[in-house]
């Protein structure tokens, strides 16, 4: 075994030496031990780019199986993309949970309305009533009673994801209930009260030009 090992370190020395020498990388005689306990592991000349024998092997390993089999890397989705998937998991769980469940293909913007408000329960938004001594104040000095809502810039990102949603899964466009004119008024109506409300105008703002995935948009909470 041990003659075999000084004949496997003399064929390392004389593939790799020129190479690792010129390269001014060190000699993967440790490199060759590691062979032996993880012979899954495969040397490949072409993948000797390190200083340090074992942290890339592994790694050097996984490039060359993709460039062998020819299959890109998997990409992981965006944020966008990601919260997505997951408004439409939550809105099409509430159509099942209700009595009796209703269908998406039945869905209107009265099962959406519903749902929205449905929301509200877990905004962490302070929005004052307007018998509340702190309403119009943005920095009320302590704490008061009133309700917690779902935030209007949350619920605006999330009907627009949801709107998206709906015709990636089939939907008509024509007949999709987050894009009806009474969701619209709706969203207006919450923005307008929470502007009076917490005192803070809703100024409109200039339409600049962003990648869709790279959206940052305001997250419903829903729990």
């Amino acid at each position: 075994m041990e003659s075999e090992r000084d004949e496997e370190r003399e064929r390392a020395l004389d593939a790799y030496g020129p190479h690792c020498i010129s390269s001014n990388l060190i000699c993967p005689f440790d490199v060759i031990d590691m062979y032996h306990q993880y012979t899954s592991l495969f040397i490949n000349p072409d993948l000797l780019y390190f200083r340090s024998s074992f942290p890339y092997l592994a790694k050097g390993k996984e490039l060359a199986d993709h460039g062998s089999s020819g299959d890109p890397p998997p990409t992981s989705p965006s944020r966008y993309e990601s919260q997505k998937r997951r408004d439409w998991n939550t809105f099409g769980q509430y159509l099942r949970n209700q009595r009796p469940p209703i269908h998406i293909s039945h869905c209107n913007s009265n099962h959406v309305l519903e749902f929205l408000r449905y929301l509200d329960q877990f905004g962490k938004t302070k929005v004052h009533l307007q018998g509340c001594i702190f309403y119009g104040q943005p920095e009320p000095p302590a704490p008061c009673t009133c309700p917690l809502r779902q935030a209007w810039g949350s619920l605006d990102a999330l009907i627009g994801r949801l709107r998206a949603a709906y015709e990636e899964n089939g939907g008509s466009p024509e007949s999709n209930p987050f894009a009806s004119s009474t969701i619209r008024v709706y969203l207006r109506e919450v923005k307008d009260c929470q502007a009076k409300a917490r005192g803070i105008p809703y100024k409109k703002k200039k339409k600049t030009t962003t990648m869709r995935g790279d959206d940052s948009s305001s997250t419903v909470h829903f729990s």
